[in-house]
């Protein structure tokens, strides 16, 4: 049940990253312009007040994390969906049968 629902969240961030993928695709069309939609500003749009108080938590517990944080809120939406869908899909996807021996 849980591993179905895991599955399901990563493909939500997959279909999440192509359509990021589309949309950047679509204004570089538009503008002739090549400018991706970073993570950072993605957040900034949806909740400001909660990525501030993430960066405090976050500086509060361990200072040298939010270098790698910042390097992850500097990359393209679809390149960060994308990537943790994957993941998610490949670690929570079905187990391979055994051969001869029953999971009972």
């Amino acid at each position: 049940m849980i591993r179905g629902f895991f599955r399901l969240v990563g493909l939500l961030l997959l279909a999440g990253g192509f359509i990021f993928m589309v949309y950047d695709g679509a204004r570089w069309v538009a503008d002739q312009n090549l400018r991706f939609t970073r993570f950072g500003e993605f957040w900034n749009d949806i909740h400001q007040s909660s990525q501030q108080s993430f960066r405090t938590m976050v500086e509060g517990s361990a200072p040298w994390l939010w270098n790698i944080v910042k390097l992850i809120l500097d990359q393209p939406v679809f390149a960060v969906m994308g990537v943790l869908g994957i993941l998610l899909m490949l670690l929570f996807r079905p187990r391979k049968p055994l051969i001869g021996y029953s999971r009972n």
